[in-house]
Protein backbone atom coordinates (compact mmCIF):
# COMPACT_ATOMS: atom_id res chain seq x y z
CA UNK A 1 0.00 0.00 0.00
CA UNK A 2 2.97 2.54 1.13
CA UNK A 3 4.55 1.72 -2.59
CA UNK A 4 1.07 2.06 -4.11
CA UNK A 5 0.86 5.45 -2.40
CA UNK A 6 4.70 6.86 -3.68
CA UNK A 7 3.68 5.78 -7.03
CA UNK A 8 0.61 8.32 -6.41
CA UNK A 9 2.72 11.07 -5.60
CA UNK A 10 5.46 10.48 -7.75
CA UNK A 11 3.67 8.24 -10.73
CA UNK A 12 4.25 11.39 -13.66
CA UNK A 13 7.15 13.37 -14.26
CA UNK A 14 7.87 16.98 -14.04
CA UNK A 15 9.28 18.69 -17.21
CA UNK A 16 12.66 20.10 -16.04
CA UNK A 17 14.10 23.38 -17.09
CA UNK A 18 18.13 22.76 -18.72
CA UNK A 19 19.32 25.84 -16.93
CA UNK A 20 22.33 25.15 -14.48
CA UNK A 21 20.97 21.81 -13.29
CA UNK A 22 22.39 18.75 -13.03
CA UNK A 23 20.19 16.20 -14.40
CA UNK A 24 22.27 13.52 -12.23
CA UNK A 25 21.82 15.29 -9.35
CA UNK A 26 18.51 15.45 -9.73
CA UNK A 27 17.52 11.98 -10.33
CA UNK A 28 20.10 10.54 -7.70
CA UNK A 29 18.02 12.81 -5.21
CA UNK A 30 14.48 12.33 -6.44
CA UNK A 31 15.02 8.12 -6.18
CA UNK A 32 16.88 8.79 -2.38
CA UNK A 33 13.77 10.94 -1.15
CA UNK A 34 11.07 8.14 -2.66
CA UNK A 35 12.76 5.93 -0.66
CA UNK A 36 12.74 7.77 2.31
CA UNK A 37 9.22 8.55 2.16
CA UNK A 38 8.21 5.16 1.37
CA UNK A 39 10.45 4.08 4.64
CA UNK A 40 8.81 6.86 6.93
CA UNK A 41 5.18 5.88 5.91
CA UNK A 42 6.03 1.60 6.09
CA UNK A 43 7.46 2.78 9.65
CA UNK A 44 4.17 4.53 11.14
CA UNK A 45 2.44 2.07 9.41
CA UNK A 46 4.28 -0.56 11.56
CA UNK A 47 4.24 1.11 14.36
CA UNK A 48 0.16 1.32 14.16
CA UNK A 49 -0.47 -2.56 13.41
CA UNK A 50 2.49 -3.43 15.83
CA UNK A 51 0.30 -1.56 18.40
CA UNK A 52 -2.88 -3.24 17.76
CA UNK A 53 -1.51 -6.86 18.01
CA UNK A 54 -0.03 -5.90 21.33
CA UNK A 55 -3.24 -4.79 22.78
CA UNK A 56 -5.93 -7.21 20.78
CA UNK A 57 -3.72 -10.25 19.31
CA UNK A 58 -3.97 -11.15 15.97
CA UNK A 59 -7.01 -9.51 15.06
CA UNK A 60 -6.11 -6.14 16.87
CA UNK A 61 -3.28 -6.56 13.92
CA UNK A 62 -5.91 -7.22 11.36
CA UNK A 63 -8.23 -4.10 12.82
CA UNK A 64 -5.38 -1.77 12.34
CA UNK A 65 -4.31 -2.74 8.29
CA UNK A 66 -7.66 -2.16 7.61
CA UNK A 67 -8.23 0.70 9.32
CA UNK A 68 -4.11 2.00 7.71
CA UNK A 69 -5.80 1.33 4.43
CA UNK A 70 -9.40 3.00 5.18
CA UNK A 71 -7.39 5.89 5.84
CA UNK A 72 -5.74 5.79 2.73
CA UNK A 73 -8.37 5.93 0.58
CA UNK A 74 -10.32 8.55 2.35
CA UNK A 75 -7.83 11.12 3.86
CA UNK A 76 -10.10 14.21 3.98
CA UNK A 77 -8.62 17.44 2.88
CA UNK A 78 -8.50 20.42 4.83
CA UNK A 79 -10.86 22.88 3.63
CA UNK A 80 -8.13 25.50 1.79
CA UNK A 81 -10.63 28.27 2.22
CA UNK A 82 -10.65 27.81 5.76
CA UNK A 83 -6.88 27.88 6.33
CA UNK A 84 -6.66 31.15 3.77
CA UNK A 85 -8.88 32.86 6.11
CA UNK A 86 -7.37 32.15 9.11
CA UNK A 87 -4.75 33.87 7.67
CA UNK A 88 -6.77 37.15 6.62
CA UNK A 89 -5.86 36.24 2.40
CA UNK A 90 -7.36 37.66 -0.48
CA UNK A 91 -7.51 36.53 -3.82
CA UNK A 92 -5.29 38.16 -6.59
CA UNK A 93 -6.52 39.18 -9.75
CA UNK A 94 -4.37 39.28 -12.95
CA UNK A 95 -4.63 42.99 -12.85
CA UNK A 96 -3.09 43.35 -9.37
CA UNK A 97 0.03 41.30 -9.72
CA UNK A 98 0.44 39.97 -13.87
CA UNK A 99 4.01 39.13 -13.10
CA UNK A 100 3.05 36.56 -10.34
CA UNK A 101 0.37 35.24 -12.73
CA UNK A 102 3.18 34.65 -15.47
CA UNK A 103 4.94 33.10 -13.27
CA UNK A 104 2.29 30.49 -11.72
CA UNK A 105 1.31 29.76 -15.28
CA UNK A 106 4.69 29.20 -16.68
CA UNK A 107 5.10 26.80 -14.02
CA UNK A 108 2.12 24.96 -13.82
CA UNK A 109 2.39 23.80 -17.35
CA UNK A 110 5.41 22.73 -17.16
CA UNK A 111 4.62 20.44 -13.57
CA UNK A 112 1.09 19.39 -15.74
CA UNK A 113 -1.18 20.39 -13.52
CA UNK A 114 -4.65 19.99 -14.20
CA UNK A 115 -5.76 23.09 -13.20
CA UNK A 116 -3.49 26.77 -12.17
CA UNK A 117 -3.58 27.21 -8.46
CA UNK A 118 -5.41 30.60 -7.28
CA UNK A 119 -3.07 33.30 -6.12
CA UNK A 120 -3.58 34.92 -2.93
CA UNK A 121 -2.23 37.97 -1.02
CA UNK A 122 -1.49 37.56 2.99
CA UNK A 123 -0.75 40.77 4.37
CA UNK A 124 2.30 40.24 6.47
CA UNK A 125 5.51 41.39 6.78
CA UNK A 126 7.09 37.63 7.94
CA UNK A 127 7.88 36.19 4.60
CA UNK A 128 5.97 33.39 4.16
CA UNK A 129 4.14 30.86 1.30
CA UNK A 130 2.34 28.26 1.35
CA UNK A 131 0.18 26.24 -0.88
CA UNK A 132 -3.32 24.46 0.02
CA UNK A 133 -5.63 22.25 -1.53
CA UNK A 134 -5.34 19.15 -4.70
CA UNK A 135 -3.66 19.31 -7.78
CA UNK A 136 -7.45 19.85 -9.47
CA UNK A 137 -8.37 22.26 -7.18
CA UNK A 138 -5.31 24.55 -5.32
CA UNK A 139 -4.41 28.18 -4.24
CA UNK A 140 -0.69 29.67 -3.52
CA UNK A 141 -0.70 32.99 -0.85
CA UNK A 142 2.11 34.76 -0.79
CA UNK A 143 2.91 37.37 2.13
CA UNK A 144 3.55 41.08 2.15
CA UNK A 145 7.16 40.18 2.79
CA UNK A 146 8.05 37.51 -0.21
CA UNK A 147 6.67 40.30 -2.52
CA UNK A 148 8.81 43.11 -0.52
CA UNK A 149 12.25 41.36 -0.27
CA UNK A 150 12.34 39.11 -2.64
CA UNK A 151 13.26 39.40 -7.41
CA UNK A 152 11.47 37.85 -9.49
CA UNK A 153 13.86 34.76 -9.75
CA UNK A 154 13.92 33.95 -6.14
CA UNK A 155 9.67 34.47 -6.32
CA UNK A 156 9.86 32.03 -9.31
CA UNK A 157 11.82 29.41 -6.97
CA UNK A 158 9.71 29.67 -4.16
CA UNK A 159 6.38 29.23 -6.46
CA UNK A 160 8.01 26.42 -7.84
CA UNK A 161 8.47 24.97 -4.51
CA UNK A 162 4.82 25.14 -3.67
CA UNK A 163 3.77 24.05 -6.96
CA UNK A 164 5.98 20.98 -6.33
CA UNK A 165 3.81 20.30 -3.15
CA UNK A 166 0.57 20.67 -4.75
CA UNK A 167 2.18 18.44 -7.82
CA UNK A 168 3.43 15.84 -5.34
CA UNK A 169 0.19 15.63 -2.97
CA UNK A 170 1.69 16.65 0.00
CA UNK A 171 -0.80 18.16 1.13
CA UNK A 172 -3.26 14.95 1.45
CA UNK A 173 0.00 13.04 2.16
CA UNK A 174 0.90 14.91 5.65
CA UNK A 175 -2.96 14.92 6.75
CA UNK A 176 -2.91 10.95 5.94
CA UNK A 177 0.25 11.23 8.50
CA UNK A 178 -1.24 13.30 11.04
CA UNK A 179 -4.31 10.68 10.92
CA UNK A 180 -1.91 7.94 11.42
CA UNK A 181 -0.38 9.55 14.44
CA UNK A 182 -3.69 10.36 16.55
CA UNK A 183 -4.50 6.54 16.23
CA UNK A 184 -1.19 5.44 16.93
CA UNK A 185 -1.96 7.88 20.53
CA UNK A 186 -5.86 6.65 20.79
CA UNK A 187 -4.27 3.43 20.68
CA UNK A 188 -1.37 3.77 23.07
CA UNK A 189 -3.69 5.36 25.64
CA UNK A 190 -6.28 2.75 25.18
CA UNK A 191 -3.19 0.06 25.88
CA UNK A 192 -1.67 2.10 28.87
CA UNK A 193 -5.33 1.84 30.62
CA UNK A 194 -5.42 -1.66 29.95
CA UNK A 195 -2.45 -2.02 32.11
CA UNK A 196 -3.16 -0.24 34.85
CA UNK A 197 -5.95 -2.63 35.01
CA UNK A 198 -3.89 -5.48 35.04
CA UNK A 199 -1.19 -4.55 36.49
CA UNK A 200 -2.42 -5.34 40.43
CA UNK A 201 -4.01 -9.02 39.28
CA UNK A 202 0.05 -9.52 37.58
CA UNK A 203 1.61 -8.47 40.70
CA UNK A 204 -0.22 -10.03 42.74
CA UNK A 205 0.02 -13.07 40.76
CA UNK A 206 3.72 -12.75 40.63
CA UNK A 207 3.10 -12.85 36.65
CA UNK A 208 6.73 -11.58 35.12
CA UNK A 209 6.23 -8.24 33.63
CA UNK A 210 7.12 -7.45 30.14
CA UNK A 211 9.17 -4.24 29.92
CA UNK A 212 9.41 -3.34 26.95
CA UNK A 213 6.08 -3.73 25.52
CA UNK A 214 4.79 -1.02 28.11
CA UNK A 215 7.49 1.24 27.10
CA UNK A 216 6.27 1.03 23.62
CA UNK A 217 3.28 1.45 24.15
CA UNK A 218 4.20 4.53 26.52
CA UNK A 219 6.37 5.86 24.16
CA UNK A 220 4.60 5.46 20.86
CA UNK A 221 2.71 8.51 20.28
CA UNK A 222 6.06 10.07 20.40
CA UNK A 223 8.11 7.93 17.91
CA UNK A 224 5.05 8.32 15.59
CA UNK A 225 5.17 11.94 15.32
CA UNK A 226 9.05 12.14 15.54
CA UNK A 227 8.45 9.66 12.16
CA UNK A 228 5.68 12.33 10.88
CA UNK A 229 8.25 15.27 11.60
CA UNK A 230 10.93 13.74 9.40
CA UNK A 231 8.35 12.75 6.84
CA UNK A 232 7.56 16.64 6.60
CA UNK A 233 11.15 17.37 6.39
CA UNK A 234 11.63 14.92 3.37
CA UNK A 235 8.95 16.20 1.42
CA UNK A 236 10.28 19.93 1.68
CA UNK A 237 13.59 18.54 0.22
CA UNK A 238 12.01 16.93 -2.48
CA UNK A 239 9.79 20.29 -3.14
CA UNK A 240 13.09 22.16 -2.97
CA UNK A 241 14.40 19.04 -5.77
CA UNK A 242 11.38 19.98 -7.83
CA UNK A 243 11.27 23.19 -7.75
CA UNK A 244 15.11 23.57 -9.16
CA UNK A 245 13.80 21.12 -11.80
CA UNK A 246 10.82 23.08 -12.84
CA UNK A 247 13.29 26.65 -13.06
CA UNK A 248 16.61 25.27 -14.13
CA UNK A 249 17.67 27.07 -11.30
CA UNK A 250 18.68 26.15 -7.86
CA UNK A 251 20.04 28.91 -6.89
CA UNK A 252 17.33 31.53 -7.15
CA UNK A 253 15.83 29.12 -4.52
CA UNK A 254 18.39 29.12 -2.57
CA UNK A 255 18.72 32.90 -2.93
CA UNK A 256 14.94 33.55 -1.64
CA UNK A 257 15.60 30.97 1.45
CA UNK A 258 18.77 32.68 2.29
CA UNK A 259 16.95 36.02 2.68
CA UNK A 260 14.03 34.11 4.50
CA UNK A 261 16.39 32.64 7.12
CA UNK A 262 18.27 35.84 7.97
CA UNK A 263 14.33 37.63 7.84
CA UNK A 264 13.14 35.59 10.47
CA UNK A 265 16.62 35.40 12.15
CA UNK A 266 16.37 39.48 12.83
CA UNK A 267 12.52 38.64 13.57
CA UNK A 268 13.18 36.48 16.63
CA UNK A 269 16.95 38.63 17.47
CA UNK A 270 14.33 41.40 18.00
CA UNK A 271 11.25 39.71 19.68
CA UNK A 272 14.20 38.19 22.23
CA UNK A 273 17.15 39.34 23.87
CA UNK A 274 20.38 40.33 21.75
CA UNK A 275 22.15 37.38 21.23
CA UNK A 276 19.85 35.28 22.48
CA UNK A 277 19.48 31.79 20.70
CA UNK A 278 16.65 29.72 20.58
CA UNK A 279 18.09 25.78 19.93
CA UNK A 280 15.76 23.83 17.21
CA UNK A 281 16.74 20.18 17.14
CA UNK A 282 16.63 18.68 14.02
CA UNK A 283 14.19 15.70 14.96
CA UNK A 284 12.33 18.36 16.18
CA UNK A 285 11.85 20.24 12.92
CA UNK A 286 8.78 20.38 10.56
CA UNK A 287 11.20 22.20 7.64
CA UNK A 288 14.97 20.89 7.20
CA UNK A 289 17.98 23.29 8.29
CA UNK A 290 18.37 25.74 5.70
CA UNK A 291 21.80 25.46 5.51
CA UNK A 292 21.17 21.60 4.08
CA UNK A 293 18.97 23.22 2.28
CA UNK A 294 21.06 25.36 0.76
CA UNK A 295 23.60 22.46 0.58
CA UNK A 296 22.02 20.64 -1.64
CA UNK A 297 20.53 23.18 -4.07
CA UNK A 298 24.02 24.32 -4.63
CA UNK A 299 25.27 20.54 -5.33
CA UNK A 300 22.58 20.78 -8.04
CA UNK A 301 23.73 23.95 -9.95
CA UNK A 302 26.84 22.70 -9.43
CA UNK A 303 28.52 25.09 -6.92
CA UNK A 304 29.58 24.79 -2.86
CA UNK A 305 26.94 26.52 -0.37
CA UNK A 306 29.48 29.92 -0.68
CA UNK A 307 28.47 31.05 -4.20
CA UNK A 308 25.13 31.91 -2.89
CA UNK A 309 24.63 35.63 -2.89
CA UNK A 310 22.26 37.58 -1.08
CA UNK A 311 21.24 41.12 -2.16
CA UNK A 312 19.10 43.63 -0.34
CA UNK A 313 16.22 43.96 -2.82
CA UNK A 314 14.06 46.19 -0.42
CA UNK A 315 12.32 48.83 -2.21
CA UNK A 316 13.35 47.47 -5.34
CA UNK A 317 10.26 45.63 -6.41
CA UNK A 318 8.84 45.24 -9.69
CA UNK A 319 5.80 46.64 -10.60
CA UNK A 320 5.22 44.12 -13.62
CA UNK A 321 4.53 41.16 -10.43
CA UNK A 322 2.74 42.85 -7.99
CA UNK A 323 0.92 46.19 -8.09
CA UNK A 324 -1.14 45.92 -5.20
CA UNK A 325 -0.97 48.94 -2.46
CA UNK A 326 1.59 47.53 0.17
CA UNK A 327 1.40 47.54 4.34
CA UNK A 328 1.80 50.80 5.41
CA UNK A 329 5.08 51.65 6.76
Amino acid sequence: MFFAWVYLIHGEEIAMGTRNISHRAYYTGKYHLLFQTAVILAGMGGLFGLLGWMIFGTTGLVWALLVVSLLFLSTPRVSPWMVLKMYRARQLSYDEAPGLFEIVSDLSHRADLPAYPLLYYVPSRIMNAFSVGSAKSSAIAVSDGILRYLDRREISGVLAHEITHIKNNDLRLHALADLMTRVTSTFSFLGQVLIIIYLPLAMFAKTDIPLIPILLLIFAPSLSMLLQLALSRTREFDADLGAAGLTGDPMGLASALQKMDRHERSIWDFVYLPGRKQPHPSLLRTHPHTRERLERLSSLAGYDEKHIIDKDTQGKIDNSIFRLERMHE
